[in-house]
């Protein structure tokens, strides 16, 4: 009885000793990646927290796990420029092999720190005009990315509002005054006399400034507000959201999470996604791929929200086939 526990111990330990060195290799720890992330946001908005969520979702899909062969590290400029530029220098001293950039104002500035490690930007405007890359095809340098609207949007957005609230005669534009923003103003203007509609420019730098554009523009009957993509608008989307509801203004937006807090009607693409698409890139960079061979992707499926509880209070009655056109449509 003695001997056959002993023979079987053997064999076990055999069985064990065989099996070490794939035990070995398997569990041998990968080089840690350091990644850095600039989001445009503050630390406490939702959105910034589900895009977020949403990129390290998608780099765990596809086998970089935060703390174990990557390490991921967010950061919250609050809209402020100068806080951007201390987290970007902050975060390049910690040594990183790849930045992350969202917005413009953030990526504008992270362009100028970040000169020897890939940047990844997403949902920025007009990456050519902004200076970005040198083409969408072929980025050149060490910056690639993905877009969000092209700037032919702003009469998109200016006939989707027509289409709900085609009683309207004056529609303002409201924006933060840089270059992607005055391309979308340039292409709503040129589209406004067809639907005869006076378009004017609301531009705005930060909450007084919305407030003060709010209570002079909606002093006349029948009109109607555009809120254009940029960090101030972002950050300011409840206040946004209110004031078009206290000033009655039939308002459409360039996301869903606008509709969702209470406003008419947005047009635009799933910001989730487009994070998801950004761990792509940031895997393909990771394992190999070079930036300035990784062309900068626009959106190419675009959502409809319509809120209808908003367009009663607004007594606006949507035309059905205007419902059935929206992906979603919140009663």
């Amino acid at each position: 009885m003695h001997q056959a526990k002993r023979r079987e111990f053997i064999v076990l330990l055999g069985s064990a000793a065989a099996a070490w060195p794939l035990v070995t290799f398997a569990q041998s720890p990968e080089r840690m990646r350091r990644i850095g992330v600039v989001m445009a946001y503050a630390e406490d908005d939702p959105n910034g927290r589900i895009q977020v969520q949403a990129f390290l979702e998608q780099l765990q899909a596809l086998g970089w796990v935060d703390r174990r062969n990557i390490s991921v590290e967010v950061r919250y400029a609050r809209g402020d420029p100068a806080r951007a530029r201390e987290l970007a220098t902050d975060l390049l001293r910690q040594q990183l092999d790849l930045m992350v950039s969202n917005s413009n104002l953030v990526t504008t500035i992270l362009q100028k720190e970040v000169r020897t490690i890939p940047l990844v930007f997403i949902s920025v405007s007009d990456p050519v005009g902004s200076g970005f890359v040198r083409e969408l095809a072929k980025p050149g340098g060490n910056v690639t990315g993905f877009a969000n609207f092209q700037p032919s949007m702003g009469s998109k957005w200016l006939e989707k509002l027509h289409e709900v609230a085609p009683h309207l005669d004056r529609v303002g534009l409201l924006l933060h005054p840089e270059p992607p923003n005055l391309g979308y103003l340039k292409s709503a203007q040129e589209a406004a006399p067809s639907l005869n509609i006076s378009l004017a420019d609301l531009r705005v730098h930060d909450s007084a400034e919305i407030e003060s554009a709010f209570a002079t523009f909606a002093k006349e009957a029948r009109s109607g507000l555009i809120v254009a993509p940029n960090f101030v608008t972002f950050a300011n989307s409840a206040l946004i959201v209110a004031l078009a509801a206290r000033y009655r203004l039939p308002s459409i937006y360039p996301f869903a999470f606008f509709a969702k807090e209470g406003g008419l009607i947005s047009y635009g693409f799933d910001e989730r996604a487009q994070f998801e698409q950004g761990a792509i890139y940031v895997d393909k960079i990771l394992t190999g791929a070079k930036p300035a061979e990784l062309p900068v992707q626009y959106p190419t499926k675009f959502e409809m929200v319509i809120n209808l509880k908003t367009a009663r209070k607004l007594g606006l009655d949507i035309p059905l086939q205007v419902q059935q056109l929206a992906d979603l449509v919140i009663e």
